[in-house]
């Protein structure tokens, strides 16, 4: 009776491998050129130009130090030999630790602007992730790769590729997000 159960099982087991099946689903998938859409994204862009123009402004001042620095340094070359050796030892060694501290401070800039730059980055590139992970969903997508960079395709029909309807979504969407803050600051400054 064992014997029978089991070669029976067999048996099932064999013909449930070899029934091919037929209600396989089709996957509706598309690729994003990722490059495309870090280069045209009107927000990156604006959020860019702004980024410069922070870096610039934090920059004027350690230019000015700088420059005044440049300044005294040729200032101190033109007077070394007329005011003595006692005055060029003392005056160089202050010009040395200036010229230490400002490095330090140059470098202090560098660091903060990168940071600063990278935490805008990733807040970016997750709120395109998100818009692409809600366009994926609204229009019934089961897989969109990324291509560009750092490609995860690497081959796909060009029909597949969405990247300029998300790219025209996106911009879209933020044009009229930048559109409602104009007006909300011009009713804010009229009150």
């Amino acid at each position: 009776m064992k014997k029978i159960v089991l070669i029976l099982g067999v048996a099932l087991g064999v013909l449930a491998c070899n029934k091919t099946e037929t209600n396989s689903k089709e996957f509706k998938t598309a690729y994003i050129n990722t490059a495309e859409i870090i280069e045209k994204y009107e927000k990156f862009k604006d959020e860019d130009a702004k980024f410069n123009v922070k870096s610039e402004e934090l920059g004027r001042p350690l230019e000015a130090k700088v420059r005044a620095f440049q300044a005294e340094a040729q200032s101190f070359r033109q007077n070394a030999q007329a005011k003595g050796p006692q005055w060029a030892q003392q005056k160089g060694a202050e010009l040395q630790q200036r010229e230490q501290q400002l490095g330090m401070e140059q470098n202090a800039l560098i660091q903060q602007l990168q940071q600063e730059g990278a935490v805008l980055k990733d807040t970016l590139i997750s709120e395109v992730k998100k818009f692409i992970k809600d366009y994926g969903k609204k229009k019934g997508y089961d897989y969109i790769y990324g291509t560009g960079d750092a490609a995860t395709v690497l081959y796909a029909k060009d029909g597949y590729d969405i990247t300029k309807e998300v790219l025209k979504e996106l911009n879209d969407t933020y044009k009229s997000t930048k559109k409602d803050d104009k007006v909300a600051t011009k009713e804010e400054e009229k009150k």
